[in-house]
């Protein structure tokens, strides 16, 4: 017998149910509206004691190893909530410290003064991570809503859901390149030669795969939508990319740095 590796989520959460499941066909339309459930998600951000942060560790875990479970529990939340968007903001809250954390190393690893690595953060969390999530994830969005579901008439993508398949594709290429790239490649990333190219975009291109691979997880997982597929379509123009970076010599990690020295310096 097989049992599910994920960890229960909390009572407050997700309440218990005697009977079946619904079929996906048979999910319910969201009841209240966006306005309400995003007056409840910001409120929540304030009373961390209302949080199932056990829950979204194990969800990090597993946008790595297995991210197909994490949309799973997506499904469970439409059944008990009638939504698929995360009412819990736990995982937004890890993931801003990872975010933080993982920013200051790479200021430190950059040489940057104090000063310097505080405003890289601001950066960062502001621009990079709020300011471009909200951009990608309206285009996801409209995308979706507009070309993607299979009856116009019908039950359409929440804006919250795509905001959190964006932020769970992003935490993967975060932790690549900001941190782990970093601590363990710091000495061969910023050198001449092929090597140091090698491992500079092999890891740019785990990441984007990464990245185009949760979201047509997350986008698939609607019963809604169709031809979800679409969100792979880069995938043959990334790999070629990635030969001719290699090809030329082009570092992608010190172009970044460049770009971040640049922001912060001027």
């Amino acid at each position: 017998m097989k049992y599910s590796t994920s960890p229960t989520p909390s009572l407050s959460n997700y309440p218990r149910s005697t009977s079946p499941l619904p079929a996906p066909a048979n999910y319910q339309p969201t009841t209240a509206s966006a306005a309400v459930k995003r007056y409840k998600y910001i409120r929540r951000l304030f009373k961390f004691n209302q949080m199932d942060f056990e829950f979204a560790a194990w969800q990090m875990v597993y946008l790595f190893v297995s991210p197909q479970k994490v949309f799973r529990n997506f499904n469970y939340r439409k059944h008990t909530k009638s939504q698929f968007a995360r009412d819990d903001p736990a995982f937004l809250v890890l993931l801003s410290v990872w975010l933080f954390l993982s920013s200051i190393c790479l200021g430190l690893a950059m040489g940057l003064t104090a000063g310097k690595v505080a405003l890289f953060v601001l950066f960062v969390v502001f621009v990079d991570f709020i300011g471009a999530g909200i951009l990608v994830s309206t285009i996801f969005w409209y995308v979706s809503n507009t070309y993607l579901r299979r009856d116009p008439d019908g039950p359409d993508v929440e804006w919250g859901y795509a905001f959190d398949v964006h932020i769970n594709a992003f935490f993967p290429p975060l932790s690549l390149l900001h941190f782990f790239q970093i601590v363990f490649f710091e000495n061969i990333l910023f050198r001449d030669g092929f090597l140091s190219c090698l491992v500079s975009n092999t890891f740019w291109l785990a990441s984007i795969i990464y990245y185009l691979y949760i979201t047509f997880l997350g986008y698939s997982n609607l019963p809604m939508l169709q031809n979800a597929r679409v969100f792979l379509l880069p995938l043959p123009i990334l790999f070629l990319t990635y030969l001719a970076t290699l090809a030329i010599g082009w570092n992608l990690s010190e172009m970044l740095v460049y770009f971040y020295m640049m922001r912060v310096l001027h």
